[in-house]
């Protein structure tokens, strides 16, 4: 039995309690909301060049700017809406970034034409169920697979923008594509075997 005194769980979120509810709640939990396919999109090509704890600590703020991440209302955005996102102090300011959420909006629209959901369209790339790695040390953890360099050259091609592959293992991380737990963490197990 799990208890406060005795959990184990991977050591990059170190003793921060956003980043351990993140890691113990939502990182490597499969995910097939489209909704939250797309949220987590916009918030790794933020992340780009940032630390991933400076992301969550802007994600209310996120949620707020960009519609709850509403892909279908972010697809539409005007150039006014994207003019006050840049003075949004709560967001991070970078216009290519603001620019790249409203074009993968779009291009995610495009997706959905084509498979009925993003969901279907991204879970093609591991046969429908989450990868499970067995990593003993952080260390051992990569920036990018073969999978995510395919992936990302899927998504340029499609007209995504910051969507490069470490940009692309990070989202598949986070929405459970693949389970990069540690072995003696005690998400690994909870989450080995989860599949659609």
């Amino acid at each position: 039995m799990v208890t406060k005194q005795n959990l184990i769980r991977c050591p990059w979120p170190g003793g921060d309690p956003l980043y351990q509810r993140y890691h113990d709640r939502e990182w490597g939990v499969p995910v097939y909301n489209d909704r939250k396919l797309f949220e987590f999109l916009v918030l790794e090509g933020s992340q780009a060049g940032l630390s991933w704890i400076t992301i969550l600590r802007k994600r209310p703020a996120y949620r707020a700017a960009f519609d709850n991440f509403d892909f279908n209302k972010v697809a539409r955005y005007p150039e006014r809406k994207i003019k006050s996102l840049l003075q949004d102090a709560g967001i991070v300011r970078n216009e290519l970034k603001i620019r790249s959420a409203v074009q993968n909006a779009r291009a995610f629209l495009e997706v959905r034409r084509e498979y009925g959901t993003f969901s279907k369209y991204m879970w093609n790339f591991t046969g429908g169920k989450p990868l499970q790695n067995r990593w003993k040390h952080l260390s051992e953890l990569p920036a990018s697979t073969p999978l995510s360099d395919a992936l990302s050259k899927d998504l340029k091609q499609r007209g995504f923008k910051f969507v490069g592959s470490t940009i692309c293992y990070a989202h598949m991380q986070a929405v459970g594509m693949v389970n990069d737990h540690l072995v003696n963490c005690f998400r690994h197990l909870q989450l080995f075997g989860k599949s659609v």
